[in-house]
């Protein structure tokens, strides 16, 4: 008997709540910057080296608005630019050596995803578990 109210009470917990997202959340559909050990670049010789995002758990990850930004220490020389297909680029010609922190922040939005309920009003579903993610990672330079 306790095992059907057992199963009563979960049946309608997922009645009562939103099953797509909290599936998503279990399955974890969130943005996700790659960890990367980045290459170790030499004072005046050219450096590029770039970090990748994807959404983990979704097949659709180009659906989606990728906004990142950088904040730390970055060699003098060294500039960030930021490309939408998912990725970070730093370029340039380092003039300092030594070690540099910096956290990569990102932010995801999900393109598309709205409807219109039987009032005519705008419901925005949101697939995502979380939409924002940050990440530290160290640039050597020699």
């Amino acid at each position: 008997m306790r095992k059907y109210i057992s199963i009563f009470f979960l049946a309608s917990f997922f009645l009562l709540t939103s099953c797509d997202d909290l599936l998503d959340c279990i399955v974890n559909v969130s943005p996700e910057l790659h960890d990367k050990t980045l290459t170790v670049g030499n004072v005046d010789e050219f450096y590029s080296e770039n970090i990748t995002a994807e959404i983990k758990n979704e097949v659709n990850d180009n659906g989606y608005d990728y906004y990142f930004d950088v904040s730390g220490k970055l060699p003098e020389g060294i500039e960030v630019f930021y490309d939408t297909y998912r990725e970070v680029v730093f370029e340039g010609i380092p003039k300092e050596s030594g070690r540099f922190r910096f956290t990569v922040y990102l932010e995801v939005v999900a393109l598309e995803n709205y409807y219109y309920d039987g009032f005519g009003n705008e419901v925005y579903d949101d697939p995502l578990c979380t939409d924002n993610i940050s990440k530290t990672y160290v640039l050597a330079i020699r």
